[in-house]
């Protein structure tokens, strides 16, 4: 795909393209919520506060260690299963290519092929025509209940708030989800939602929330909330789900899950809404026994998921269970912006298997919330800056140790370190910085480009600079740094006359 085209014109829908990039509008939504309540779209001095705090809180360090490393042990085991990791890895990266390179002719094929089946394809070019056609749909059906299976898409228009504000009844089905949705918070992992949960705390959000005895035990807690769930499947008027990957040769979308709340959602329901961001496609259902274990081992450290589930329509004739109408609303909200970047295009290779989370630094200590966007981590710090905007999000390109572990981990080959500092550089090209910032980098250009004044400052004005800029920061927990009396040049200088 020529990169000065995106996916424009496709079928004469309403994208339209400006230098190579698509006009999409900003989504009017962007409000995050955090134990300290509702704030706007993150800015970089409410993440530096965010971080600040969770950085120093020891006790959700020790439940992300526990869990995180529970997963690592278990991706060790995944990964027995194959003779050359490596080469399943390159091979899945280059089928991503593929279908990216050619996104607009697989979202064609994939319309044609689910529309034949009886389903229907909505275009949406942001989150406010994504949320007005569920709008649409639920008036039209006088939908009072909604369950929805996990789905990050929707977390990223903020379904949720937008259904109870049209006084619909919406019960994420997740246990994960279903937890944070009980304690009023956003998921904190892309792929495990409460992560920074113990199984006290999760006793403790049953007790307050839905008045269980707090010594409840996991397994009762699970079959508490399995009994409260299946209630609301069968009296739902529509069941909504995210997708795991677009598979445009047979019209189908898959999912994939370990609990069976999806298939219950998308059965009972007479109405199946998905909502996926149209980078999801791969090239063909035959490529599934190459990205499922792929997708299972980095995300959960299984062989295969436990339900993978192929959906291409609603029910036929001579079906016993399925929806009635069934209706994939495929969404770009900035996706098409990233895919004008001929360098940081790769990153709508990602699969979501959240592997990037689990392996940087900055995420273990800082957590999934103080990033205040809905993909945080590796990943999220590259693609949001593109998806809402530079201006705005440049902050979390610069959230990285770019020690590339994330790289390493990826089982796309996405080269994430490389793509934070592509992200840092754009931002500058467009501007994106203030007075302060311009002015702190060309001084220590200058000095570092001349010894004579890196020399000339002295140890002692060096110090106070030191201190005078990172006291607040680097000061705060820590001691400060402090230069040698002498720098490396002046000793050799010293050497040299003896």
């Amino acid at each position: 795909m020529n990169q000065n085209t995106g996916i424009a014109g496709i079928k004469q829908r309403k994208f339209c393209v400006q230098n190579g990039r698509m006009d999409l509008m900003r989504c009017s939504y962007d409000v995050y919520f955090c134990d300290t309540g509702p704030f706007m779209a993150s800015t970089q001095q409410s993440f530096l506060e965010a971080a600040h705090k969770t950085a120093a809180d020891k006790e959700l360090h020790r439940k992300l260690n526990y869990n995180i490393g529970k997963y690592a042990d278990t991706v060790k085991k995944g990964k027995l299963q194959y003779h050359d990791l490596e080469l399943a890895k390159q091979r899945a990266k280059n089928l991503k290519w593929k279908a990216i390179s050619n996104l607009d002719k697989y979202l064609i094929e994939f319309e044609s092929n689910f529309t034949k089946r009886g389903g229907r394809v909505v275009w949406a070019e942001n989150a406010e025509e994504a949320l007005a056609e569920i709008k649409s749909v639920m008036k039209r059906v006088n939908a009072r209940s909604v369950v929805k299976s996990k789905s990050m898409t929707t977390e990223e228009v903020h379904l949720n708030d937008f259904l109870e504000k049209m006084n619909v009844e919406v019960v994420e089905t997740d246990l994960g989800e279903y937890i944070q949705q009980l304690d009023g918070e956003p998921p904190f992992h892309i792929v495990t939602p409460a992560m920074h949960k113990s199984k006290e705390d999760v006793a403790r959000v049953f007790n307050e929330k839905l008045g269980t005895p707090i010594t409840l035990t996991p397994q009762e807690l699970t079959m508490e909330a399995r009994g409260r769930l299946r209630e609301k499947y069968v009296k739902a008027d529509v069941g909504i789900t995210g997708a795991n990957f677009i598979l445009p040769d047979v019209g189908g979308v898959l999912v994939l899950e370990n609990e069976g709340n999806a298939r219950l959602t998308v059965t009972f329901p007479k109405v199946h809404i998905v909502i996926v961001g149209i980078e999801k496609v791969i090239p063909s259902v035959n490529d599934l026994p190459l990205f499922l274990p792929l997708l299972a081992t980095f995300g959960t450290g299984q062989k295969v998921t436990v339900y993978n589930t192929i959906l291409s329509g609603p029910r036929q004739e001579g079906e016993v269970d399925g929806p009635d109408e069934m209706i994939v609303i495929l969404m770009d909200n900035g996706r098409s912006h990233l895919l004008a970047e001929a360098e940081q295009r790769e990153a709508l290779y990602c699969i979501r298997c959240g592997a990037c989370l689990n392996a940087c630094p900055i995420y273990k200590n800082i957590g999934g919330h103080a990033y205040q966007t809905t993909y945080s981590g590796p990943i999220g710090s590259v693609i949001t800056p593109h998806f809402k905007g530079m201006e705005e999000f440049k902050h979390l390109s610069y959230a990285s140790s770019l020690c590339g572990n994330c790289t390493e981990v990826c089982p796309m080959k996405i080269n994430l370190h490389n793509l934070l500092v592509f992200n840092r550089r754009d931002a500058v090209k467009q501007g994106d910085y203030n007075s302060a910032e311009k002015f702190g980098w060309n001084l220590w250009k200058r000095s570092m480009l001349s010894r004579k004044l890196m020399d000339l400052a002295g140890s002692k004005m060096k110090n106070r600079a030191l201190k005078y800029l990172f006291s607040k920061s680097w000061g705060t927990h820590r001691e400060m740094i402090e230069v040698a009396p002498k720098s490396f040049s002046e000793m050799w200088k010293e050497r040299e006359t003896h």
